[in-house]
Parts: structure tokens; sequence; C-alpha cells
């Protein structure tokens, strides 16, 4: 059996150089050629990186590409994914997968059909710290997790990206881009999702872009900014989420998970490392003691200091999935989940009531020191 997938990528965008720069850590990968609407993107990309550059079609139809990575914008990531599967190719996929859950059940059914995979980040749950937060939690170092609250807020994203618009529009908005990275680990920690409700709101129907080359252009917002949420687990815990692009500043911790004989203070979902500390019911907080798990070490120099920085680890963990004949962490009865956490989220917050959720998934493997360092070359 094969040992190594050939991967294409399309979409040749900015997040396309962390694919590229960091896909040779791992076994199982081998990107060979990337496509983009702009040729010219793809060609720089192709002579920087030493690949191929070509055309959708022609990617599509390359002999030596398995899986392709879609990272293309949200609006259009079912389109693009649906293609890949019809051209017989596994998919990974940027977050969030699709937008609507009738769009995933239609990738599922044609993946069925084929006997494809469909993967779909965020894998920022195979980080060290989260990792570490799950063992204690599986060794039963808070007992039963009980309840939890998690916050991931800002003032927005004018401030800072060049083209903005897209993150105020239907399929943007703090849940649909945030949301992944903190329901993937919620899901990670305690499991699926039983039922959601909200309520949410927007600051204001338009935005003003402060950021370079358009700054002072106004745009609209046509999705909620702020979403205050409840989630009840198939597991009995109760969780809420608060995410917002209305706040300013504010102290709260990005996720903190209550059990019967202690609490957990989890990192940033968003990133693979962090410090992860806890507490019995001494209510003495420390950090758990550090293990050397290969995707907590810091790799990366960023703005806020050192940082570890594995994204591309899901990908390899579908692509040797398919190898060994397993199940990916980042599978598609996950991140379907996902996709139906936060949809049901927005559906409560327009309706005024709580939603049942359609979908369910099990919780992934857990990603230890071992498992993590057969990724690795």
């Amino acid at each position: 059996m094969t040992k190594e997938l050939g991967v294409g990528i399309i979409g040749c965008g900015n997040i396309s150089t962390t694919y590229f720069s960091l896909a040779p850590l791992f076994k199982g990968l081998k990107i060979v050629a990337c496509a983009d609407l702009n040729m010219q993107a793809a060609e720089a990309r192709a002579e920087e990186y030493g690949v191929k550059a070509q055309t959708i079609d022609e990617l599509l139809a390359n002999d030596e590409v398995d899986v392709v990575v879609n990272l293309t914008i949200p609006d259009a990531h079912f389109p693009v994914s649906k293609s890949i599967l019809e051209a017989g190719k596994h998919v990974y996929s940027e977050k969030p997968l699709v937008l609507t859950l009738e769009q995933g059940e239609e990738l599922r059914r044609i993946a069925k059909e084929k006997n494809l995979s469909v993967g779909c980040a965020p894998d920022t749950f195979l980080g060290g710290a989260h990792q570490l937060a799950r063992k204690f939690i599986d060794d039963g170092g808070i007992g039963r997790v009980t309840s939890g609250a998690c916050y991931v807020m800002s003032p927005g994203m004018e401030m800072w990206h060049p083209n903005p618009d897209f993150f105020f529009l239907p399929g943007g908005g703090p849940i649909l881009d945030l949301g992944p990275y903190y329901i993937a680990n919620l899901i990670n920690l305690i499991g699926p999702v039983k039922r959601v409700g909200a309520m949410t709101s927007m600051a204001s129907p338009t935005r003003t872009i402060t950021s370079e080359p358009r700054n002072g252009e106004v745009i609209p917002v046509k999705t909620p900014t702020t979403i205050q949420a409840i989630l009840e687990f198939v597991s009995g815990a109760t969780v809420t989420l608060t995410a917002s692009w209305d706040v300013w500043s504010h102290r709260h911790a990005n996720m903190e998970l209550y059990g019967t004989e202690g609490s957990i203070y989890v990192p940033d979902p968003n990133f693979f490392g962090g410090v992860v500390e806890a507490s019995g019911k001494d209510k003495d907080i420390k950090p758990l003691d550090g293990w050397e798990h290969p995707f907590g070490i810091n790799n990366q120099e960023s703005p806020q200091g050192p940082r570890a920085n594995y994204r591309t680890a899901g990908l390899a963990d579908m692509a040797m999935a398919i190898i060994e004949g397993r199940d990916a962490r980042c599978s598609l009865d996950r991140t379907l989940h996902g996709v139906d956490v936060m949809t049901s989220i927005l559906k409560s917050g327009e309706e005024g009531r709580f939603i049942e959720l359609t979908t369910t998934c099990t919780q992934p493997a857990a990603l230890g020191i071992e498992e993590a360092q057969a990724l690795l070359k």
C-alpha cells in the first residue's frame, strides 16, 4: 500500500503558505501542485515552493494528486469541495467545511458513493496543550465535566484585514469564523452536543475599515456579530459560548471547564500550545505538569512571542488514516456535527428557541505523544 499521498492545493492566498511550509514536517504527504482562479497567484506559490502551477481543471485531472486541500473563501467551500469529490479526489478543507447542513450532507453522499474521505480544519485541538487537557480530563482530573464557559471576543476584523467584507456577510460572523476552533475542542474534550440555545445581535449595521488599502470605506453588516449561546452535551454537561466582534476589551478566559472534582483552564483553541491550569476542591489553581508533546513545542516567532504552530497535522492524520484504514480525527462526521452546532446556534438566535441537533459524532481518538510522533517525519 502507498506510504504517501500526492497533495494539490486550490486557493493560493495567505493561508496556503502555512500548508506549503508545514507539510514537509509530516509523513504521508507530498504537495505536488497548486491552483487558483488567479493564475499569477498559483505561479508565484509554485515557484516559491517548487511545485507545479495548474488551472483548477488541470489539478483535478492530475493523476499525481490524491487529496486536494480547499483553501478558497467560505462561500466557495461547498462547490469546490463537491467538484473535488466528483473528480475522484479526497478533500481536506479549511473551516468552515460548508455553510449549511444540507451542503454537508451532499458532500457526505458523494464521498460515500465514491469511497472517498473528507476532512476539515481546525486541527488545533491536536496541539500539545489541548491534548494535555484531554488526557487530564480522561484520567479523571476534574471528575465528571458538568459545565463550562468559553469566550472569544474582539472589536472585529476590519482593523487589520485588507478585505474584511466577507466576515460580515452571511457565512461569516464570529460563530462560523472562530466558533469552529472552540466547538472542535469541546467535542475533543467532552463529546457531541445534544441541543443549543442562543441570543444574537449586531452592534451596528455597517463597519468602517481602518486597515489599508481601503481605510475609511464603509461596508455592510448582514450577520450577527455578538452571539451568546448555551450548549447542552450528550454527556449532560452545559457550556456557555460567547463569540463577539463588538467587544473592545475583556478579562474572560478562553475556555474553562468545571467538574465534580475540580476545574480546568484551557488556553486559546485558535492555537496549538499554551499553558493548561487546573485546580481540585482546594481551589488552588496551578499549571499542569508539562509533557513533551511534539505539537506543543514552540517552532515559530510571532508578535506575541514564540508559538507552536503545527497546522497541517489534521491533513497528515487524514492521509495516514486513509493509508492505514482508520478513522481520521478531523473527520467528516465531527466536522459536520460542528457545522450543525454553529448553524443551529444562529437559527436559535433567529427563532428564539432551543434547537435539537440532527447529527452526532464520537470524540476523536486522543493524540498522545507517541501518536503525534508517528505523524512526523
